[in-house]
């Protein structure tokens, strides 16, 4: 009931966003599975046939976007660029989908820094808590307009041949745990499940958990078995992806917010025209709200999915401004180990610009 339910929803999102944004595309693109390629339409113009990746399933924000995204392309360009949009899992493991994106062997993916943080360090900075604020449309703005991100931290992943078009969120982030999470103590030897990141683990090591890397496709089997006891998500994805049934309690911590990045393979995006270069680049800045928008409603609503879950039921804890100072207090010596262990002066430059930044738009 709740899948039909969400795919109405994305139904009407997307209607109602092609009647308030201009531009919007509302077509199709047909989805083969066959590999990128260009080829000729016979007017004399070029086709374009591309690949988009992402790290989540249909009816969650990062599917939706993308479908959205190759809708309008498709549109703008009058038929002209078509792009196959995989789930996770199609092509492999979120690292295997970044691996795919640098070799060129798919053109676009949605990449959250989580998973790149081994290769590009100074993107460790969005697994730091209380970093930004809580109100999520505040963060939205910056994370649109800071030259730390956009520019500073974009460069540091060109080199290894990913450029990130845009940073958006997906909500702020909140914690499931089989036991009740309202303070750093209760963290204490909690087997908790973290992305690819030192910085994550770090984090909940500093809390006194027990981190654990998993991919997302284990991890509804590993928090059942117990292999791991509590784990971190959006509100949306924790429904959609039924964590909830096998964790008894679910704490609103907004501790954090779920930054993704939309990024195109980098020598593929410089090898394309300018006027495909201009569509791809508009496209970009008209999905913004639209990614906004997708987010919010979906963790509102899922919201009310889990807290009216009769078959079952999870305790939500909403934290307290002293519960999360505390864990706003242990968190703080993560910081100076990002500055001192991760990275070196230019992550050091991004994270001091970046706070600048939060600290004049709350201003």
């Amino acid at each position: 009931m709740f899948l039909k339910k969400k795919k109405l929803l994305m139904l009407s999102l997307l209607l109602g966003f092609s009647m308030i944004l201009a531009a919007c595309g509302g077509g199709s693109s047909e989805q083969t599975g066959s590999e990128s390629d260009t080829g000729d339409s016979g007017s004399g113009e070029e086709t374009y046939h591309w690949r988009f990746v992402t790290e989540e399933m249909q009816g969650q924000v990062q599917y939706e976007y993308a479908v959205e995204f190759a809708n309008r392309l498709n549109e703008k360009s009058d038929g002209r660029i078509t792009m196959d949009v995989f789930e996770f899992g199609g092509l492999g493991s979120e690292v295997n989908q970044v691996e795919q994106l640098q070799d060129g062997l798919v053109e676009f993916a949605i990449v959250s820094p989580g998973f790149t943080g081994t290769m590009v360090t100074e993107g460790q900075l969005f697994a730091l808590h209380f970093l930004f604020t809580e109100d999520l449309e505040l963060n939205q703005q910056i994370l649109n307009t800071s030259e730390a991100l956009n520019v500073h931290l974009a460069e540091k992943y060109k080199q290894h041949n990913i450029q990130p078009l845009a940073f958006w969120h997906e909500g702020a982030m909140q914690w499931t745990g089989s036991r009740e999470l309202r303070t750093p103590d209760d963290f204490t030897n909690l087997k908790f499940r973290t992305q690819e990141s030192p910085l994550i683990l770090e984090s909940y090591k500093a809390y006194g958990a027990n981190p654990t890397a998993m991919s997302w496709g284990e991890l509804y089997t590993g928090l059942q078995q117990g292999v791991v006891e509590g784990q971190e998500n959006p509100i949306f994805f924790i429904e959609d992806a039924k964590f909830h049934e096998v964790q008894d309690h679910m704490t609103i911590s907004n501790h954090n917010i779920y930054v993704a990045m939309t990024t195109v393979n980098t020598d593929f995006f410089a090898g394309l025209p300018e006027d495909i270069q201009a569509l791809i680049l508009e496209t970009v800045e008209e999905m913004r709200p639209v990614a906004y928008e997708i987010q919010k409603e979906l963790n509102e609503s899922l919201l009310d999915s889990i807290v009216n879950n009769e078959k079952h039921p999870t305790a939500v804890i909403e934290l307290t401004d002293e519960e999360r100072a505390a864990f706003k207090a242990a968190a703080e010596p993560v910081k100076e180990f990002f500055v001192s262990e991760v990275v070196d002066e230019d992550g050091k430059m991004i994270l001091e610009m970046l706070e600048e930044e939060i600290e004049a738009a709350m201003k």
